[in-house]
């Protein structure tokens, strides 16, 4: 059994991120520069494999190039150059359709956009108007827009959201999970991996959404009768959708009581009251989530909690990467 705190080497490979070039310092944009983003490079980099993608640069346009910018329909935009008003859509489109098959077979656990940008922007992308005027944030960059369209379900963010601490940790926490999920199909999909799949997730999706902790563990316990690519599909939906919620403190504090259940029996008083002291204080917000969970981790170790051992709820990502510091 993979130990749920080497989240990187629970396969030999590392978690296949998709990045936008300029992110990793590469000097890619329009004007010859980058936007270089340390945390991803330097910390994130050590533990996922990133695959660099720059839509403008690939598609054959040169550094430094005429700025762009996307005009018209928000929903169907087109990217013009900013002065000359050289239509690049076509362009664009076309290497986009075919970079994203590409990526189809890349095994991508997640992809970090440039926030803003024509081609690569997530969401809440400046669209012109035709005939001038200010523009509405409702657009996705060309390239981002097919690579959700055709991948619903893998893990994407903005770079810019990513510096909120909570944004962060989900994402990086659900790209660990479709890594596993990965993982686990590359081992041949049979209900038994995905009944072991889901008990060791259980607690993770629960601080998400109890919700669908009941429906996911409703799917699995009728899996039998469904057909095997009816049941991947739709157990990684449910799984996504839940794990894409705010895990807040309130459903946190929930897991967490659930997981303080699995000690009742063997806490002395004063271990008792000490773990009631410290989930109280992060119910509170005194404390962040690392402190209940480094107790819980001590306690599983002292016990010998094998049902917990196997949680990824504690510890669903490399420790490093201090992202339950900050929730």
């Amino acid at each position: 059994m993979d130990e749920p705190g080497n989240a990187t080497t629970a396969t030999q490979d590392l978690p296949r991120v998709g990045i936008s070039r300029c992110l990793l310092g590469e000097n890619v944009r329009y004007d010859g520069g980058h936007k270089l983003d340390r945390f991803l490079r330097d910390v994130l980099g050590r533990h996922v494999a990133f695959v660099p993608v720059c839509p403008e640069v690939e598609c054959g346009l040169t550094v430094p190039r005429e700025a762009m910018r996307l005009v018209g329909d928000p929903e169907s935009p087109r990217l013009l150059t900013i002065k000359t008003r050289q239509d690049i859509t076509p362009r664009m489109a076309a290497w986009a359709d075919e970079r994203v098959a590409q990526l189809a077979d890349a095994g991508l656990c997640g992809f970090v956009f440039k926030f803003g940008s024509p081609s690569s922007g997530m969401s809440r992308v400046k669209v012109y108007p035709e005939a001038g005027g200010p523009a509405a944030l409702k657009g996705r960059g060309l390239f981002a827009a097919r690579l959700m369209d055709a991948q619903p379900l893998l893990p994407v963010e903005d770079e810019g959201r990513l510096n909120d601490p909570a944004l962060r940790e989900n994402f990086i926490e659900r790209v660990f999970v479709m890594h596993r999920w990965r993982s686990m199909l590359a081992q041949g999909f049979s209900l038994g991996r995905l009944v072991d799949f889901h008990t060791r997730h259980k607690l993770l999706v629960m601080a998400h959404s109890v919700v669908h902790y009941r429906s996911l563990g409703k799917l699995v316990a009728q899996g039998a009768q469904l057909a095997p690519d009816e049941l991947q599909h739709a157990y990684l939906s449910g799984l996504m959708e839940a794990l894409r919620l705010e895990a807040t403190v309130k459903k946190q504090s929930n897991a967490l009581a659930h997981v303080m259940g699995y000690f009742k029996r063997s806490l002395s008083p004063d271990e008792k009251q000490e773990l009631l002291e410290v989930l109280e204080a992060y119910a509170r917000e005194l404390v962040p989530l690392i402190v209940p969970m480094t107790l819980f981790n001590h306690y599983v170790r002292k016990f010998g909690e094998q049902y917990l051992a196997g949680q990824w709820y504690l510890r669903p990502h490399p420790a490093e990467l201090k992202l339950r510091n900050h929730v």
